[in-house]
């Protein structure tokens, strides 16, 4: 059996590995995402989530392990929406959101660190926010301090109640798509039912 290598330290990925059953070890990528104008943000996901792996692959050459990474990003208009530096960061994101649809994209990488063999795929899922008074935006960013977040919430905390509608992949917009991720896992051996 492969040992699996989750390389991020997002909590809600790791809920959704063991929720499949998974056994696996977490080992951060913590590579400095560099971002690509020329690329879609879908293939900004998966060129970052690739570069996760390939970072965590140097630690087991020729071993029998699979390393999943993954890449999240919010995008409005075309404009990818980041993590927020600080307080005034968020506040300006989630008032750009406000009242908009918008997506969520998660690009996932699996690579074997025997055979070298990787997939790539990503998801979209389209958001739709209500409009959020100045007073939520600042309760909810007291509350939340959602500064590792791209575009400064998540969809499955507190934020669930700006959110009107979601179209697409749940588990995509929360950092790992389920669906995908055990459509590719048999492609390396790897069934979850």
């Amino acid at each position: 059996m492969k040992k699996l290598i989750l390389a991020s330290s997002s909590p809600r990925r790791k809920q959704l590995l063991q929720m499949l059953g998974l056994s696996f070890e977490v080992i951060p990528s913590n590579i400095d995402e560099k971002l690509d104008p020329k690329l879609s943000p879908r293939q900004q996901v998966e060129n970052l989530s690739l570069q996760k792996a390939q970072t965590i692959e140097t630690q087991f050459k020729n071993k029998n392990v699979l390393i999943i990474a993954a890449d999240t990003m919010v995008v409005l208009k075309g404009e990818v929406i980041g993590k927020p530096k600080d307080e005034k960061d968020a506040i300006k994101i989630l008032q750009k959101l406000s009242g908009t649809k918008h997506s969520i994209v998660t690009g996932f990488t699996l690579l074997d660190t025997e055979t070298k063999k990787y997939v790539t795929n990503s998801t979209e899922t389209k958001i739709w926010f209500r409009k959020i008074s100045s007073v939520e935006i600042e309760a909810y960013i007291k509350r939340e301090q959602p500064f590792d977040k791209a575009g400064g919430y998540a969809i499955h905390e507190l934020a669930s109640v700006f959110i009107e509608k979601i179209e697409g992949d749940d588990s995509g917009a929360t950092g790992l798509s389920v669906f995908l991720l055990t459509k590719e896992l048999k492609k390396f051996g790897i069934n979850i039912l």
